[in-house]
């Protein structure tokens, strides 16, 4: 699998973002089954997402040209075996550049120290919506403030579009008041 690491990387990047996600485990468990033959077959989905609500989920990543013959056919066991434990799974592939790019830039202001105890302030001045530069421009110094903007992103604290080039005039508003996490 050439594509292997840069998929998963992607993939634990996502998964980190999204606020229904609250632990992540690598190669959490191994799956065995007798294949064709009486053959055992094993298998290790590649993470393990613990959602907000309490649900598992395994996720295997396929590279950019999608899942290989190999992998699509494991994937039909362990969607039983997630769902037999209660579980959910998903077979995925890359997200659109676009997002990845966003998300990555993102994930550089995950750290709280980006926000200091502004969080409260920066949800409040994008009550409504309001591109980016000028909510920035009403909180003060620029420099002190975009970290403090793009971790609100980063936290789910601003919505924007991510299926769009992040840039200065993109309309961000508050989702919620307070990080989840």
């Amino acid at each position: 699998m050439h594509y292997g690491f840069k998929a998963m990387r992607t993939l634990v990047m996502m998964l980190d973002h999204d606020p229904t996600v609250t632990a992540l485990a690598c190669r959490p468990v191994e799956l065995l089954w007798h294949g064709r033959g009486g053959k055992i077959v094993s298998h290790a989905p590649h993470l393990m997402a613990r959602l907000a609500d309490g649900n598992g989920l395994l996720v295997d990543c396929a590279g950019p040209s999608g899942a290989g013959r190999r992998l699509a056919r494991r994937a039909v066991h362990v969607a039983a075996a997630a769902a037999a434990a209660g579980w959910h799974y998903r077979l995925v592939g890359p997200p659109p550049s676009v997002v990845e790019a966003n998300v990555r830039w993102l994930a550089g202001y995950r750290h709280p120290r980006c926000v200091g105890n502004r969080l409260p302030e920066v949800a409040a001045c994008f009550r409504t919506p309001l591109p980016l530069v000028e909510g920035v421009r009403l909180l003060g110094d620029p420099i002190a403030v975009w970290p403090a903007v793009f971790h609100a992103l980063w936290a789910g604290v601003l919505s924007v579009p991510l299926e769009r080039v992040l840039h200065e005039r993109v309309v961000a508003v508050a989702v919620r008041t307070e990080a989840a996490r």
